[in-house]
C-alpha cells in the first residue's frame, strides 16, 4: 500500500519514489491530460491544487510515446497533448550556470546532463528519467535578449551560454 502522505513528504524534500523498480501490471487508462500550458485535468476539470500535481508528476513514467501515473500495485495511462513539464522560470547562480524551474517546481541546471534542445521546432530542456520540459514563451524571449551568435565552426544561428557550456537556441529565421 502507498502511503501518500509520506509521499508528499518525500516530495516536499525533493525526494521522489523509486518508481523505476517497481513493475506494476497495466489497470488501463485514466482521465487525466496534461495540457500543452502545463495544467493537469481530471475528467474536464482543471486539478487546482499545486501539491497533488507535484504528487502525481512524481509517479509519472515514460514508455516510448506514451505516459503513465506508476505506484507499486498499479500503472494507468494518462494523455499528454505536448510535453509533460514547462520551464516556468530561470536564474543565473553566482558560476554564471542557468538554473530552470519547472511548472511543478522541480529545478535543474542548465548543463550537459540537462541540455537545452529543439524538440518539433520549439526549445525543450531534458529533465530528469529522460523527460522533455518545454520552455515557456517568455523564458523563450528572455534568453533571446541573451542570446550571442554563433562561432566559426558552429551552426549558424544563436546560442545561450550556462557555464562554460553554449546550447543552440534558433536561428536568425
Amino acid at each position: 500500500m502507498v502511503d501518500i502522505k509520506q509521499l508528499q513528504e518525500n516530495i516536499g524534500n525533493n525526494q521522489r519514489p523509486p518508481i523505476e523498480k517497481w513493475n506494476p501490471p497495466f489497470c488501463g487508462d485514466i482521465e487525466i491530460r496534461i495540457r500543452s500550458n502545463g495544467e493537469w485535468w481530471y475528467r474536464g476539470s482543471a486539478i487546482e491544487r499545486p501539491a497533488l500535481v507535484r504528487l502525481f508528476a512524481s509517479v509519472l513514467w515514460q514508455e516510448g510515446d506514451e505516459y503513465f501515473l506508476v505506484t507499486p500495485a498499479e500503472k494507468v495511462r494518462i494523455q499528454i497533448d505536448d510535453l509533460p513539464f514547462i520551464v516556468t522560470n530561470w536564474r543565473r547562480d553566482d558560476d554564471n550556470v542557468i538554473r530552470i524551474t519547472t511548472n511543478t517546481g522541480e529545478e535543474y541546471p542548465l548543463d550537459e546532463h540537462h541540455p537545452l534542445l529543439i524538440d518539433q521546432h520549439q526549445p525543450a530542456v531534458r529533465i530528469r528519467d529522460g523527460f522533455l520540459a518545454r520552455v515557456h514563451r517568455n523564458v523563450y524571449y528572455q534568453w533571446a535578449e541573451q542570446a550571442i551568435p554563433a562561432l566559426p565552426g558552429e551552426a549558424e544561428g544563436f546560442y545561450l551560454r550556462s557555464g562554460n557550456t553554449r546550447f543552440y537556441l534558433g536561428s536568425a529565421s
